[in-house]
């Protein structure tokens, strides 16, 4: 059932079993960010409506937010982000994610893009 989707603010999720889903930022994101020295997360138990912003990343370059493109409640964070941000740059898409959400509406995933057309939106910007 895992199935991982992006967004057009460079995020992806990773749908799991039980309305859950993982969030992160995508490899694109990371490199236009730069290196990544502090990373903020929610509390466990906040709620977020989709295009909420759940997180700040800081890197040598700039401040950036990320967003929530579900509305659910936060039901863990990565931890290890907060010690070692660099492990965002390393790794993005796996072991670098941000949340996992208890997702609170599905149809919200349905204007995700799939890897093939978020990588052509990539693309275009370029």
């Amino acid at each position: 059932m895992d199935k991982k989707l992006y967004t057009k603010e460079h995020e992806w999720i990773l749908l799991e079993k039980n309305n859950t889903a993982i969030i992160g930022i995508t490899n694109y994101a990371q490199k236009q960010l730069g290196d990544i020295v502090f990373v903020e997360l929610p509390e466990i138990g906040k709620e977020f409506s989709k295009g909420e912003e759940i997180a700040v990343v800081e890197s040598v370059k700039a401040a950036s937010e990320v967003y929530s493109g579900v509305s659910g409640k936060i039901i863990e964070v990565n931890k290890n982000i907060i010690n070692k941000p660099q492990v965002v740059n390393e790794d993005p898409e796996d072991k670098g994610w941000f949340v996992k959400i208890e997702i609170s509406d599905l149809e919200e995933i349905e204007e995700f893009m799939s890897l093939k057309n978020y990588q052509t939106f990539c693309s275009d910007l370029e």
